[in-house]
């Protein structure tokens, strides 16, 4: 597992470990907007530019089942109307995870993800997000949503606004039936980690 990272950026003194998870992600969309040409201001990050760094640094702190994976790239998806732009491009772009260039995908049902590993699934698809995450079961594709209650309702990752800060709550049992494996790294920055089935919707 790549937990090296994380642990290593955990060990700095003086902040929270979640602080420093979200400095670390804030980065990484700043860099996104900083291979444009510089403005007179160092520009801020964006609620949607965060996201999309969020969505790459998951795909680190993820163990997926073991077996042939004969992709030539690390896919993350978006299922349904695409609230990025070209941040999630802009934020991938020359990056890589497990040795695969990463590369986002927009797909328009669930039944496309193919080779998707982290699959965005947004608020469009909230009317029928249980059919969905249904099409998703048996599965190995950690799915992320802004939907709200979304770990509460089957989905593995919610991002959740706390202020001006975008954080993220996890449902462990979910991602345990995908057979992924979540970094504890990872669920300790967690704002809430959910360890029993999900609720009704």
């Amino acid at each position: 597992m790549r937990t090296s990272q994380l642990t290593e950026f955990g060990r700095a003194p003086g902040r929270p470990l979640w602080a420093r998870f979200v400095a670390l992600v804030v980065s990484a969309a700043l860099g996104a907007l900083l291979a444009a040409p510089l403005a007179a201001q160092q520009p801020k990050a964006t609620e949607f530019q965060v996201k999309a760094a969020y969505l790459y640094n998951f795909g680190k702190f993820v163990e997926w089942p073991g077996g042939a994976d004969n992709s030539r790239s690390f896919e993350i998806c978006v299922l349904g109307a695409d609230p990025f732009g070209p941040a999630l491009d802009a934020t991938l772009a020359m990056q890589s995870i497990g040795g695969k260039a990463v590369a986002a995908k927009r797909i328009s049902k669930p039944e496309d993800i193919d080779s998707c590993r982290i699959l965005f699934i947004s608020s469009s698809e909230e009317g029928h997000l249980k059919q969905v995450l249904s099409a998703l079961d048996k599965t190995s594709v950690l799915t992320v949503s802004d939907i709200p209650r979304f770990s509460e309702r089957g989905g593995m990752i919610g991002f959740v606004l706390q202020g001006d800060r975008v954080r993220f709550d996890v449902n462990l049992a979910s991602a345990e039936d995908a057979h992924l494996v979540l970094s504890s790294e990872l669920l300790k920055v967690a704002s809430n980690v959910r360890k029993d089935e999900p609720g009704a919707f």
